[in-house]
């Protein structure tokens, strides 16, 4: 007897050991009510993610279209009026400068904004040369006049070394440098900006003030 109750009870834990998990039947209803959800968001992803490509090869392809010329900025004359030191070591200096803003693109507007120039001489700082925002039409460009003077410069000696040389070689530079951002409306699609940066030295003949032409126009980034 005590032999057959214990073969009833191990055939009864054996009977409980193959019944179907429970667990698996609980999960079974969670994951068939996020998996569509997943399907869902996995899509629309990916319906976003051509969108963007699409609009940015439609910008791409408008601009390449309206592109023939970026716009640039160029210093196309200027004039020494005066040049003064003296044994004190100190410069006076007024300079007249011509910039131009310049739009290529014969299909849309060209906006010029944040212009701003740096006029110096061996590193001593003349003036600054600014603008207030404006537009060029297409394929058109527009002049800028600047008048730039100097209050009293002090010089070191080697400056003023250098001042002394200028005279007699009858050539002096001063340095420009600055940039100015640009951008075109390419329609309905957007805009197109660029920086022109602009960085040369100007050259003249002390003797009658003369400018040395040299090519000094802006690189776009």
């Amino acid at each position: 007897m005590p032999s057959h109750h214990d073969h009833g009870h191990v055939a009864e834990h054996h009977h409980h050991h193959h019944r179907s998990p429970i667990p698996r039947r609980l999960n079974t209803p969670h994951n068939d009510s996020t998996h569509p959800l997943i399907w869902l968001a996995a899509i629309l992803c990916t319906i976003i993610a051509i969108g963007v490509v699409i609009a940015g090869i439609v910008v791409f392809i408008g601009y390449m279209v309206i592109h023939p010329r970026i716009p640039i900025i160029s210093i196309t004359n200027a004039h020494l009026d005066l040049l003064r030191n003296d044994y004190a070591g100190l410069l006076q200096t007024q300079l007249r400068i011509i910039v131009v803003a310049q739009n290529g693109n014969a299909k849309a507007h060209a906006t010029f904004s944040d212009i701003k120039f740096n006029v110096s001489y061996q590193g001593q700082g003349i003036a600054v040369m600014v603008a207030d925002p404006f537009d060029v039409p297409k394929n058109n460009s527009k002049t800028l006049p600047y008048v730039v003077q100097s209050a009293p410069i002090p010089l070191t000696p080697d400056q003023m070394e250098e001042v002394d040389g200028s005279w007699k070689r009858d050539i002096i530079g001063f340095d420009i440098k600055g940039s100015a951002r640009t951008r075109w409306r390419v329609g309905p699609l957007g805009s197109v900006r660029f920086w022109c940066t602009l960085e040369c030295q100007l050259k003249f003949h002390p003797s009658n003030g003369s400018y040395i032409p040299k090519r000094c126009t802006s690189e776009s980034k």
